[in-house]
């Protein structure tokens, strides 16, 4: 058996119970039919929590939103990813595709590179301010933002799971590499397509490769080019040396010098580092996302987990010595009650027959249950919206009674009219009496006890 205590919920899960808190946040829902569901369902009461916000999510409509999104996020994706290749496509013809066929270097490298710097650097330092500081500057926020806006609008659930995801995401240290990892793969891509662009435009056409300047000294440019190409150099990308910089005119091979030395530098600083966040923020999203969990230690979640223990009964399987006896509770007005008869097994042995032969047609409700916690609170549930005016408990005559059976008498008690106990399978009169004194004992003569059921039917008063 599955341990409940350990599992958490998947992340869409816990998506839509932060996307539950934060509704309330604007007033509680009405979570009566929800809280008995969660705990009938669940043990562990962070099971239950979710539960319960799984409930009335899909009354308010969280889970289908969410499907929408799934369903609208890739072709999202799929069209942000062809706007940014196409716009590398654009920008690599700017640099490539001039008339003259002329290209200055260090323009081409800032026009290929610049906007990238940046927004690298904004998403770096994202990493060491507060969460969410730089968040909208990143090509995943803009995903996110556009697969919410197709989903569902304005007005619909979608700025609520934005919410609550980003709120998970935060509180696990995964915002920025989640957003991350969209970014920079968006941006290797069109690195890549730029690249294939270029060298196909190098290869296979004639162009002039210069640096031009009216107020810097030509040996700023030629320090530049040294410095800039060093890493290039690590890969054996080649790099122009001060004559080749400083010359007008460098000839077929100092054209291919400037040409692999461009195409080197957008390797090494436009290629390479995306591809390797994009790595980075994989790995850490596999390290840190078991830790995408609601707090639950926030007062709500504890308000929560104080409200289903208050649901659980006490589980007491044997006698108390030192109790006192106590009066059974009372019956309901009987303008509260129905002209309905519930018949209910109580622990009996699998192998008994049910439902015993010999019932009135007119029994509302046949029902057999086993005993446990949620099987009790189930039908304590029924009773308490049925509120019929007779009940007739079928127990085995056999079995010992125990304080969870008394226990289980007096809420019966309390939502019906009245109760008999019918002993099933009695074979002397010892069980009865057993049981009777048990009753007496408890204070609890208001039930009858019989091992004939046509006695423990006679009983019932069908009248209020």
């Amino acid at each position: 058996m599955i341990n409940t205590a350990l599992r958490e919920p998947a992340f869409p899960d816990a998506v839509i119970t932060e996307a539950i808190r934060w509704t309330e946040e604007r007033g509680p829902l009405d979570d009566a039919q929800a809280l008995r569901t969660a705990a009938s369902r669940a043990s562990d009461g962070h099971a239950r929590i979710t539960e319960r916000a799984l409930q009335l999510g899909e009354r308010i409509g969280l889970q289908s939103e969410m499907t929408r999104a799934r369903q609208w996020a890739p072709w999202v994706l799929l069209a942000l990813v062809a706007l940014i290749v196409v716009a590398g496509l654009v920008l690599a013809g700017n640099v490539v595709g001039g008339g003259e066929r002329h290209i200055n270097v260090i323009v081409a490298l800032v026009s290929l590179l610049g906007l990238h710097a940046l927004t690298l650097l904004l998403w770096l330092a994202g990493l060491w301010l507060p969460s969410g500081a730089f968040g909208t500057a990143s090509l995943g926020w803009i995903w996110l933002s556009l697969t919410a806006r197709a989903a569902g609008g304005k007005r619909g659930q979608a700025p609520l799971l934005v919410r609550a995801t980003t709120g998970l995401l935060t509180r696990a240290r995964l915002l920025p590499w989640a957003f991350g990892l969209v970014s920079h793969g968006i941006w290797s891509l069109s690195f890549a397509v730029v690249l294939a662009a270029m060298l196909f435009a190098l290869a296979f056409r004639s162009y002039t490769l210069s640096w031009e300047t009216t107020i810097l000294d030509p040996a700023f440019f030629v320090r530049a080019v040294q410095v800039l190409g060093w890493a290039p150099s690590q890969l054996g990308f080649p790099v122009p040396d001060a004559a080749t910089v400083l010359s007008a005119s460098p000839g077929a091979a100092g054209q291919r010098t400037w040409a692999m030395w461009l195409t080197g530098c957008i390797v090494v600083y436009g290629l390479l580092p995306r591809l390797a966040l994009v790595l980075l923020s994989a790995a850490v999203w596999r390290s840190r996302r078991k830790a995408l969990q609601p707090d639950w230690s926030e007062p709500y979640y504890r308000k929560l987990l104080a409200r289903f223990a208050a649901l659980a009964p006490a589980a007491i399987v044997d006698a108390d010595p030192g109790r006192t006896r106590g009066a059974a509770p009372a019956r309901p007005a009987p303008s509260e009650l129905q002209d309905a008869l519930f018949v209910i097994g109580f622990e009996l042995p699998p192998d008994m027959p049910w439902p015993p032969a010999g019932l009135p047609v007119d029994a509302a409700h046949v029902q057999r249950i086993d005993g446990s916690a949620p099987a009790r609170r189930t039908l304590l549930d029924q009773l308490a919206q049925a509120r019929p005016r007779a009940v007739l408990l079928v127990c085995h005559a056999a079995s010992s009674p125990d304080r969870g059976t008394e226990r289980f008498l007096r809420e019966v008690l309390a939502h019906c009219g009245e109760c008999r106990l019918w002993l099933a399978g009695a074979t002397s009169d010892d069980a009865t009496t057993r049981w009777t004194d048990w009753l007496r004992d408890t204070g609890l003569e208001r039930i009858a006890a019989s091992d004939r059921l046509d006695t423990a039917l006679q009983a019932l008063d069908p009248t209020p």
